[in-house]
C-alpha cells in the first residue's frame, strides 16, 4: 500500500508540472539571422560585385580607388550591390559611403591601412608576368623594427626587406633603397598595399633587378601634420618642420641602425631614395640636398614641394650631375600634381640637372606607384647607370 501511495504521488507531481508548463507563456523565438553575403565577388571576366547590407540606408555609394563614386542598388533583403565593368588586374582600395558615412566592407578581411581613411582591398588577379603578382620564385623576408626617436620625440617603426639568400654572416655588402610612403600612410604601406617585397622578389628572380635591401621608414618628422589633414600642407612652417625632421631622423637614426644590423654598403653609389606623393617630395628634398648620401633618386607623383625651387634646393646646379647616377621623376597624366611635377622638371632643365621625365596614364593611385617601382627598381645600382 505504501508503494502505491508513493507512485500515485509521483504521478500527481508529474501531471502538475506538465500542466504548469502548458499554461506558461511560450518563449519568443530569436529572429532569423540574415544569410551571409559575399563581397567582393571577383568574376572570371574581372568584373567585381560589391555587396553591403544596410536596410535602413537611404543611399549607398561605392568609392573605389581610381574611379568615380558609383551608386549601389538595394534589394528586398536590404542588401545594396553594384557590379563594375571588367577591371584591369591589380589591387584596388574601396569603401562604402552610406548616407554620407564612409565604411569598410564588413564581409572582407583584406584591408588597406591608412591613418586617416582605412579602406577595404580587393585583388583582381592577373598573370604571373605582372610584377606585383606572387609567383613561384624564391622569396625574401620582411623585418619590422621599433625604436625611440630622439629627433622627433616619439616611438616609431620601420620595415626592412632582405632579398632571398641574404646572409648576415657573409662578406657581401648590399645596396640600399630607402622607399618612402605618402601622406596619411603608415610605415607598412609599401608592403601592405604597394607589394614592394613581391615586386622585388619577382624582379630579382628574373634577373631584372640587382639584389638589394629596402628600408621603409615612417615618413613623418612632425606627426601632427597627419591629424590636421591634407590642409596642413598649406602651413609652410609645419610642412618644412615635417620634411626637415624626417630627413634628420632618416639620416641620423634609421640609416645608422640599418647599417649596424644589416650587411649594407655606406657608399653613396650604393644608396637610393624614392617615394610616392609626400614621400616623393621627401626623396627630392633629402636626396638632392644630400648628394653625399644618395646617388640614385626617384620621385613618384611628388606632392608637398613649394614652388620656390631655388629656396628648396639652394645649392643644386649642373655640378650635381657628377654625383647623380639617376634622378627619375614620374607622375600620372591624370594626377592633379602633374603640373607641379612638370614645373619642377622645367626648373631642373634650367639648372642643367640631368633627369628622366616619366609620364604614364593614371591618377594619384597605387596602380600608378606599383608600376613606377617596377620600372624604377631595375635601373638601380647598375655599373654603367640606367
Amino acid at each position: 500500500m505504501k508503494c502505491n501511495r508513493v507512485s500515485l504521488l509521483l504521478l500527481f507531481l508529474a501531471a502538475a508540472v506538465v500542466a504548469g508548463l502548458a499554461q506558461s507563456p511560450a518563449r519568443p523565438q530569436a529572429p532569423p539571422q540574415p544569410q551571409p553575403i559575399q563581397s567582393p565577388e571577383v568574376q572570371p571576366d574581372h568584373r567585381v560585385t560589391f555587396r553591403f547590407r544596410d536596410p535602413n540606408a537611404r543611399e549607398v555609394m561605392l568609392n573605389r580607388e581610381g574611379a568615380k563614386p558609383a551608386p549601389m542598388q538595394k534589394n528586398v533583403q536590404g542588401v545594396w550591390s553594384v557590379t563594375t565593368d571588367p577591371l584591369e588586374p591589380d589591387l584596388y582600395g574601396y569603401s562604402f559611403v552610406a548616407d554620407g558615412v564612409s565604411l569598410i566592407d564588413p564581409s572582407n578581411p583584406s584591408m588597406k591601412p591608412n591613418l586617416l581613411g582605412t579602406q577595404s582591398l580587393v585583388h583582381v588577379p592577373g598573370p604571373a608576368s605582372l610584377p606585383w603578382e606572387a609567383s613561384d620564385v624564391p622569396r625574401g623576408a620582411i623585418h619590422h623594427h621599433f625604436y625611440r626617436s630622439a629627433v622627433v620625440g616619439d616611438d616609431r617603426d620601420y620595415y626592412v626587406y632582405t632579398p632571398h639568400a641574404y646572409d648576415p654572416t657573409a662578406k657581401q655588402l648590399y645596396s640600399v633603397l630607402c622607399l618612402l610612403h605618402g601622406f596619411s600612410d603608415d610605415a607598412s604601406a609599401w608592403t601592405a598595399v604597394g607589394r614592394a617585397h613581391v615586386i622585388l622578389d619577382n624582379l630579382i628572380a628574373q634577373g631584372k633587378a640587382n639584389p638589394m635591401i629596402v628600408v621603409m621608414p615612417l615618413g613623418y618628422g612632425a606627426p601632427e601634420i597627419v591629424s590636421r589633414g591634407v590642409v596642413s600642407f598649406r602651413d609652410a612652417t609645419l610642412r618644412q618642420r615635417n620634411f626637415n625632421k624626417f630627413r634628420d631622423a632618416l639620416l641620423t637614426e634609421v640609416i645608422p641602425q640599418v647599417e649596424a644590423a644589416y650587411r649594407v654598403s655606406k657608399d653613396p653609389n650604393s644608396r637610393a631614395i624614392a617615394g610616392l606623393s609626400m614621400g616623393g617630395a621627401e626623396s627630392l628634398l633629402t636626396g638632392l640636398n644630400a648628394l653625399d648620401h644618395f646617388a640614385w633618386i626617384g620621385a613618384f607623383s611628388s606632392g608637398g614641394l613649394g614652388e620656390d625651387f631655388n629656396a628648396e634646393f639652394p645649392a643644386l646646379d649642373s655640378k650635381a650631375n657628377a654625383q647623380l647616377r639617376l634622378l627619375w621623376i614620374a607622375c600620372g597624366t591624370d594626377d592633379r600634381l602633374i603640373e607641379l611635377n612638370r614645373k619642377f622638371r622645367d626648373w631642373l632643365r634650367s639648372k642643367g640637372v640631368q633627369h628622366a621625365d616619366i609620364e604614364t596614364p593614371g591618377a594619384h593611385t597605387w596602380m600608378v606607384w606599383r608600376r613606377n617601382l617596377a620600372s624604377f627598381a631595375p635601373l638601380l645600382f647598375q655599373e654603367n647607370g640606367p
